[in-house]
């Protein structure tokens, strides 16, 4: 399981092992969550990971079937199992304890999270910590090699006021865009984001470029992400979304959280670094709920596009600013009132600007 570059912890192999127990037991229960298309696409690249075979190369399809068949034995066999604590230095640690964990496995080089992502769903990873740093009040950790995982790989994730970063997803991410883009190579802003790049001539030196570029954009989400719960109250937020029962209102609530987010630090920072690929990648990426509620922000861009001309971009992020803001507190006010599905899907479907 990648596990072959280890700094000497004490029991490694075995913290690893219950890290990808704790995956497993998340995939058993939540993969058939997923949509069959989706599910398949989170499949071969778990395959990849896993048999570290390079982007560039063909999975072989009878092994992955093979290979597929059985771990959907191996999920069946776990689907009631309780998550299992790690057996650490300082003594055993529930999984959920992020930072008492890290405070083990930080000073020798690993880095570690859990938390719940998207309908509340668990996701585990263990990786080599490629670099820590501070950034405007919030602890960064970037991990490369990872040693365990579950089938979806989250690329950033905020939990308190730490921001992970996780290169081996980052490639991944990128990687199918680059694929996805070849197969039609239309002029839209994916292309317009991969024209920065020679992935022809030099794809793995490219791809650790756009890495490195599109790692420090997510950051910047996460850092707005962390403004934004500051603005918002976090606490109240969180609550908020425990109440949704049904998934369109989270959809909604998640959307108006990531608008804010970008619009507080994201697109004003890529703005004014003049940061054109990753402006471009980001629009590559703005759509489902997002770019639903935010039209204003795609009419802009597009002017861009056309005039060269940043100006009703950047006007459409400083409306974005206050109208987000104004939105999550409207939708943490129908939590507080009792009434949360039915009036976070009113207050979505009226939001958009």
């Amino acid at each position: 399981m990648n596990a072959n570059t280890c700094l000497p912890v004490q029991n490694f192999h075995e913290i690893v092992d219950t890290v990808q127990t704790n995956c497993h037991i998340t995939d058993a229960r939540h993969a058939q969550d997923m949509t069959m298309c989706i599910f398949l696409l989170e499949m071969r690249e778990y395959y990849r990971w896993e048999y570290t075979i390079p982007f560039a190369e063909n999975l072989p399809k009878d092994d992955l079937g093979s290979w597929m068949v059985e771990r959907e034995k191996l999920w069946a066999t776990l689907e009631d199992s309780p998550y299992q604590p790690l057996r650490l230095a300082s003594g055993p640690q529930d999984p959920f304890e992020v930072a008492a964990i890290n405070q083990d496995l930080v000073p020798q080089g690993y880095v570690y999270s859990a938390g719940l992502g998207r309908f509340r769903r668990p996701h585990f990873f263990l990786g080599r910590l490629h670099r820590a740093q501070q950034r405007d009040g919030f602890e960064v950790l970037i991990a490369d090699c990872e040693y365990a995982r579950d089938l979806i790989a989250p690329p950033a994730a905020l939990l308190g006021n730490t921001i992970y970063i996780r290169r081996e997803a980052v490639k991944s991410f990128l990687w199918t865009k680059v694929e996805e883009w070849g197969w039609k190579q239309q002029d839209n802003a994916l292309g317009r984001a991969l024209a920065y790049y020679d992935f022809k001539q030099q794809p793995d030196a490219e791809l650790e470029r756009m890495t490195d570029a599109e790692s420090e954009a997510m950051i910047l989400h996460e850092l707005g992400e962390g403004q934004a719960g500051r603005a918002l109250d976090d606490a109240a937020w969180n609550e908020m979304l425990v109440t949704c029962s049904r998934h369109r209102p989270e959809l909604y609530a998640r959307a108006v959280r990531d608008n804010l987010a970008d619009c507080l630090v994201t697109l004003p920072t890529l703005m004014e670094q003049a940061s054109h690929p990753s402006l471009h990648f980001y629009f590559a990426n703005f759509e489902g709920m997002r770019k639903k509620l935010f039209p204003l922000l795609v009419t802009a861009y597009q002017a861009w596009v056309q005039h060269g001309d940043l100006k009703p971009l950047q006007q459409a992020v400083q409306r974005g600013q206050q109208h987000w803001l104004k939105t999550g507190q409207e939708m943490i006010a129908a939590q507080h009132a009792g009434v949360t599905d039915t009036r976070l899907v009113e207050i979505g479907e009226g939001a958009g600007l």
